[in-house]
């Protein structure tokens, strides 16, 4: 028997008179990775990391922000508002419906924020991607906010860092969605041009069309523990190749024996190491 589950959990939804989100979205958080309950307020001092087994679990774009500039403190940066449903898309809602929950549930305006500031006294401009704003797909809004995140480095001569959560590229955008690959592609190379680092700190999970274009052409690729990166589902290419894969594959770990990370950094010493490369590569 689960006592936590079976026994305290019912005795407290019963005091608070039926209110499950409260007790199931506010006072505890399960790990995906061990499946441990963690208590929500000990996982938040955490910097969102499990302390049972060490899973990095998301952490908003403001507290990411927060985290990696010096005395916490950032310049927000707007991102690009562009039509909201350009092609009257509908599965089984509304695009338009989709983008207003997800909105009332981040209280962002599409899926990633922009910051601007100093990371160990060194300029730089930071892109965060929120995988809870529909997965963190990306579309018209987050390719031409990525595109202006890059301009606004090259005029402030700063460093460039984009911090990737990403399901893909955004289906109910179709292939308007597609093209934010190549332009994407086309703002990293105007940076490089500049001669300005780039830097991509993949989180769990990076994948899909993200991967595929903006996330991989770092100068330098962190990674945190454990995060899945990968373009296609593993189930899906082991159907393909007809083949069981390599255990780890496709996580952090796998990526950095095979050359696609160079480092894979521990959430709580992220700041101090991203100041360290910063300072080789900036001076």
């Amino acid at each position: 028997m689960n006592w936590l589950k079976d026994i305290v959990t019912p005795k407290i939804k019963s005091f608070l008179g039926g209110r499950e989100s409260s007790v199931n979205d506010t006072l505890w958080t399960k790990c995906p990775f061990c499946e441990k309950m963690l208590y929500t307020t000990d996982l938040k001092n955490n910097l969102m990391v499990c302390s049972d087994c060490d899973f990095h679990l998301k952490l908003n774009n403001k507290d990411r922000l927060l985290l990696l500039f010096d005395n916490n403190k950032y310049e927000e940066v707007s991102l690009v508002q562009v039509k909201d449903d350009p092609l009257k898309f509908k599965d089984l809602k509304k695009y338009t419906d989709r983008l207003k929950e997800a909105r009332n549930k981040t209280n962002l305006y599409d899926a990633a924020s922009i910051g601007s500031g100093f990371i160990s006294n060194l300029p730089a401009v930071v892109f965060v991607m929120d995988f809870a704003f529909m997965g963190g797909s990306m579309g018209l809004c987050i390719g031409q906010s990525f595109i202006k995140a890059v301009k606004l480095a090259i005029d402030l001569k700063a460093a460039f860092i984009s911090v990737t959560a990403s399901g893909g590229a955004r289906m109910q955008e179709g292939i308007l969605s597609l093209m934010q690959m190549p332009s994407t592609v086309s703002a990293i190379c105007a940076l490089k041009e500049a001669e300005l680092p780039y830097i991509n700190i993949f989180t769990h999970p990076t994948t899909g069309g993200v991967l595929a274009s903006f996330a991989t052409l770092g100068d330098i690729h962190i990674a945190e523990p454990k995060a899945l990166i990968g373009f296609a589902g593993a189930r899906v290419i082991e159907k393909t190749i007809k083949k069981t894969l390599p255990e780890g594959f496709q996580r952090a770990e796998f990526l950095k024996t095979h050359g696609l990370i160079d480092i894979i950094v521990h959430r709580h010493h992220l700041k101090e190491k991203l100041g360290q490369i910063l300072k080789y590569v900036m001076m």
